[in-house]
């Protein structure tokens, strides 16, 4: 078995995230490299992918979205909105949706639905947005209403969480259009997005995210890959199992500082060939190196500094990078930039930082 230590890793994710030099890949091949970008936040999406290439554009992601229809937003991991690549949304979609949560009584008597009533929400849904129609939430929810009767549910399905709608989503019924004014709207993949072929199989689905997902956050363990980014933990272990056991052949085990973990077997050697790299890097709020490795994974951030970064109410900070780890976090407050260090960071790095952030937003900032 091949062994690696912590610091050859996390080189090894940074140099795959394009954090250890930057790209002339367009805002589709970053996103995809990435296994997605969470989206709440749009500009924290925006400049998670503008950090990363040589000349970013900060229409880049707009256009993208709405003139080329390259990338589609739309409820994926975790039941968080993320950036995906069209061609390849739809296998992201079907993992997200595999864990069925809508059939557990928890679930239905939480949110009050029973699955026969979101199915007929789909149908509704479905119709509602045949023919290229883009509804604002509110205008969705009236069409719902009046199809289902379900009007006890129209609270839930006007709310921002979207908790009816995501399993819409997970199904390829809806995804996010174009807003209107701050509102946003929603469309049917399948007439906003060309070549749309519907969600696929389980079984074809697995391959397409995991390779994904290894060959930018690896190495780890298929518990780490579903608890920490697919979703939370609440996929069935046996569906797990089998979707790792059919790409066992592509896979291999490596020791990293005496833990067995797994990666794509083509990316062994690049792997062991990495040297630990000094890279000092600020990362945005939500940024995928975090969210990839998880804000428990004491290797990215310390143990004791973890509240600085994942925050209430899901909030992830944006965090100052070096050598991997998270160093310190940052805050932009108009034209400054508050830099919080809790190790050693030469500064000469930080602020050329601090100027690459600068030039993507188009106006100057000064560390303080």
């Amino acid at each position: 078995m091949a062994s690696a230590s912590w610091p050859q890793v996390l080189a090894w994710r940074m140099r795959r995230q394009f954090l250890l030099s930057s790209t002339d890949a367009d805002v589709v091949e970053v996103t995809r490299r990435l296994g997605g970008v969470q989206a709440q936040v749009p500009s924290a999406a925006a400049l998670a992918i503008a950090i990363r290439q040589d000349r970013p554009e900060r229409a880049a992601v707009d256009k993208a979205l709405i003139e080329d229809r390259t990338l589609v937003r739309t409820w994926a991991m975790r039941g968080t909105l993320h950036l995906l690549p069209a061609d390849d949304a739809a296998a992201y979609l079907a993992l997200c949706g595999a864990h069925r949560s809508w059939e557990k009584a928890s679930w239905q008597k939480a949110f009050a639905a029973s699955p026969a009533e979101l199915e007929a929400i789909a149908d509704a849904a479905t119709q509602s947005l045949v023919g290229g129609a883009a509804l604002t939430r509110e205008e969705l929810t009236v069409q719902i209403v009046e199809r289902t009767g379900s009007s006890h549910l129209a609270e839930l399905l006007g709310s921002g969480w979207g908790t009816l709608l995501k399993p819409l989503a997970w199904w390829g019924v809806l995804c996010h259009g174009p807003s209107q004014a701050n509102r946003v709207t929603f469309v049917s993949p399948a007439a906003w997005l060309e070549n749309w072929q519907g969600i696929p199989s389980l079984d074809a689905a697995a391959g397409t995210v995991i390779r994904a997902y290894l060959g930018t956050h690896g190495p780890t363990t298929a518990e780490n890959f579903d608890k920490v980014w697919l979703s939370r933990g609440v996929t069935r272990k046996a569906l797990l199992r089998g979707w790792f056991a059919a790409l066992e052949d592509e896979l291999a085990a490596v020791r990293v500082d005496g833990t067995d973990l797994l990666m794509l077997a083509e990316d062994v050697p690049e792997l062991l060939e990495q040297k630990p790299a000094d890279t000092v890097r600020l990362l945005g709020g939500f940024d995928p190196y975090i969210l990839g490795a998880g804000t428990n994974a004491t290797q990215v951030i310390p143990a004791d500094h973890r509240a600085a970064v994942s925050r209430a109410g899901g909030w992830i900070a944006p965090v100052v990078l070096h050598r991997g780890r998270a160093a310190g976090t940052w805050t932009p407050k108009g034209d400054a930039v508050h830099i919080s260090l809790w190790d050693d960071v030469p500064p000469a790095p930080v602020d050329a930082e601090v100027d690459r952030i600068a030039g993507f937003l188009g106006r100057q900032l000064h560390r303080v």
